[in-house]
C-alpha cells in the first residue's frame, strides 16, 4: 500500500472510520461499507452523482476515466479538490458528500465477512455407486 492510501485515514479523520483495499490496480476507499472514493495512481478521485456534481463543476474537476476498446468510459468518481488533502474540516465535507452519493447510488453495502461466515463447511463426497460385476460364463 502505498504512502498516499495510507495517508487517507488521517486525512478523513473528521469523517469516520475508513477502509482502504486494493482492487483493480488501485484503492478503493469505504466509509460504513459503501465505497466513497478511489485511488488510481496516487489520485484520489471522490464519489459523486446528480447531487453533488454542482461542487465538482464548480472546481472543473474532472472525473476518473479509463480507455476500453478505444474508448473512454467516464466512471461516477470525480477528481477530489486540491484543498481536501491540507484542511480536515474540508475532507470531512467532502467525504460526506462522497458519503451520500454513494447511499443514493442505491447499492447495497458490502457486508463483513464474520469469523464464523469465514470458516466454510467442508464439502461432502458424493457417493461412490459401486459397479455390478459382469454374469460369469
Amino acid at each position: 500500500m502505498s504512502a498516499f492510501v495510507q495517508s487517507l485515514h488521517e486525512i478523513f479523520e473528521r469523517l469516520g472510520r475508513i477502509e482502504t483495499r486494493r482492487m483493480f490496480g488501485g484503492h478503493g476507499v469505504w466509509h460504513e461499507g459503501r465505497m466513497i472514493a478511489l485511488v488510481a495512481k496516487d489520485t484520489l478521485y471522490l464519489k459523486a452523482d446528480a447531487g453533488s456534481a454542482e461542487h465538482f463543476d464548480k472546481q472543473n474537476l474532472p472525473p476518473f476515466t479509463y480507455v476500453r476498446e478505444g474508448k473512454a468510459m467516464p466512471m461516477s468518481y470525480r477528481l477530489a479538490p486540491a484543498d481536501l488533502f491540507e484542511d480536515r474540516e474540508e475532507a470531512a465535507l467532502w467525504g460526506r458528500r462522497a458519503y451520500e452519493a454513494a447511499l443514493r447510488s442505491g447499492q447495497p453495502p458490502k457486508k463483513k465477512k464474520t469469523a464464523a461466515a469465514a470458516q466454510k463447511t467442508p464439502a461432502r463426497k458424493a457417493p461412490v455407486k459401486k459397479k455390478k460385476k459382469a454374469a460369469s460364463s
